[in-house]
Order: C-alpha cells, then sequence, then structure tokens
C-alpha cells in the first residue's frame, strides 16, 4: 500500500536560532509583519500543497494578523521544537494544534482556544475501539504530544507506546502494521479517512476533549490580548464560520 504523504521534507524551513530578544506588540506593530511559527506536517490544519504552506490554522492566523493591520511571515519546524524556538524568540506566536495543559503553561502564555478537539484511536480492526482494547497492543504516537503522554500516564497495560517524529510516521506504521493502533487527533483521522477512502481505517472512541490555543512567550501579553480580540470579531462576523466550514464541513469552535 502506498503511503500517504502530507509534506515533503525539502519543503521544512529550519530555522536557526538568533538570539533575538522577544517582541513586543509595540515593536510588531512597527516592523508590520508578525513571524508566525507551525508545524507544516499537520493536515488539515498546516501543511504543504508544493511550496505553499496552507489549512485551517494557517487561513485563521492570515486572516487574525490580517484584522491586526499585519503582514506575516511563516517559519516551519517540527512540532516538539515550536514551544522551544518561542521561548529562544525565534518567532512572535506559535499557532500549531497545542493544547491548552497545565505543564505547557508553566512555560508559555495562551490564547483563547480557537477550537476544541481530542485524542482519537485509529486501528485497522474494529475490535480496537478504546483506552481498554490497548491492553497487551502496540500502540503509536507523535513526539510532543498530549496524546502520546495521555497513553503513557492513562492507558495501562500497553505492550509498547512508539513516539514517531510525525503523525505520517505514525499512521504508515499502522498502515505497514508495525504498530496495532495510533493515538491521535480527531480531525486528523477525519481528514485521512476522507482522503482515503479505500482504506480500512477504524476510527474508535474519543478519550479525551481538549481545548486548543496559539501561543505566545510568558512576557508578551498584549500580543496575546490583541490576538484574542481579532479572533473574537472573526466570530462574530461569520469568518471564522466560513473557515470552519470549508475544512471541517462543521463548527469546530468550543462552546461556551
Amino acid at each position: 500500500m502506498k503511503p500517504l504523504t502530507f509534506i515533503a521534507a525539502a519543503a521544512l524551513t529550519v530555522v536557526a536560532a538568533t538570539g533575538a530578544h522577544a517582541r513586543s506588540l509595540q515593536a510588531i506593530q512597527k516592523d508590520g509583519t508578525i513571524r508566525l511559527a507551525t508545524e507544516g506536517y499537520y493536515t488539515p490544519f498546516a501543511y504543504f500543497e508544493g511550496k505553499n504552506l496552507t489549512g485551517f490554522e494557517v487561513d485563521l492566523a492570515q486572516l487574525i494578523a490580517q484584522k491586526l493591520g499585519l503582514k506575516f511571515e511563516w517559519k516551519t519546524i517540527s512540532f516538539d521544537a515550536l514551544l522551544t524556538g518561542l521561548k529562544q524568540d525565534r518567532w512572535d506566536l506559535v499557532i500549531s494544534s497545542h493544547a491548552i495543559t497545565p505543564e505547557r503553561e508553566k512555560a508559555v502564555s495562551f490564547t483563547q482556544p480557537h477550537y476544541c478537539s481530542g485524542a482519537q484511536v485509529i486501528a485497522l480492526t474494529n475490535a480496537i475501539q478504546g483506552a481498554k482494547d490497548l491492553e497487551g497492543k502496540t500502540v503509536a504516537a507523535q513526539t510532543g504530544t498530549t496524546y502520546l503522554d495521555y497513553v503513557q500516564k492513562n492507558v495501562h497495560g500497553v505492550k509498547r507506546l512508539v513516539n514517531f517524529p510525525t503523525n505520517e510516521a505514525a499512521l504508515n506504521a499502522l498502515m505497514t502494521k508495525r504498530v496495532d493502533a495510533w493515538v491521535t487527533e480527531r480531525f486528523l483521522a477525519k481528514e485521512m479517512l476522507r482522503k482515503n477512502p479505500k482504506i480500512r481505517f477504524h476510527q474508535g472512541d474519543m478519550l479525551y476533549v481538549e481545548r486548543i490555543a496559539a501561543a505566545v512567550t510568558k512576557d508578551n501579553q498584549p500580543l496575546a490580548d490583541a490576538w484574542n480580540k481579532a479572533l473574537q470579531e472573526l466570530l462574530r462576523d461569520g469568518s471564522y464560520a466560513k473557515l470552519s466550514q470549508k475544512w471541517f464541513q462543521e463548527d469546530i469552535r468550543c462552546p461556551d
């Protein structure tokens, strides 16, 4: 079976550390361009079509930047390096489907959530549906994700938990039967099944629900506040709903 390809590795831009200090909202406005960072592997949120970065979070971030009167510059790097790079002031804001967790909140400041989702069990058989069915199984998850952390801490009896640097690698491991199940984000799984209806994957239970937000450095709350204000405007004027329907055919905002 031909493996799915979400992005060519050559399309990634790995940004070297610059040693610059975090830019204030005022400095960003003076420059006129906000530096945004994402993974770029995460269909349908942020991925490459040829050389063009696209996806729900890409579209949303660009609309927010426009609301703020700013141009935007994208950087793409591996998921587990995004928040580290943010703390090193290599970009102004990260938007890459990060769930808000107490541990992450110690390191960065989150904006208001721009969607809600959660972890889902994906397998080649409907005999594997939920956490209890992972007992004695080999399970895949992406490095640095809350999904990996959840399985480590809350799912008991797993034979082996294998972490992969990308979701593509985890998916390929499932397709080639090197693992029995894959724990990942539900909208990513939905998109995977939509694009590949001939592949006999089974979507199992949701393990938990989480709120997803963009992140800025701890001392950059004015930037987060401006981002939140622009996001609320998009929610009110219907722009968010249009994007959500375009990418998911449903409204994925968090309930009030």
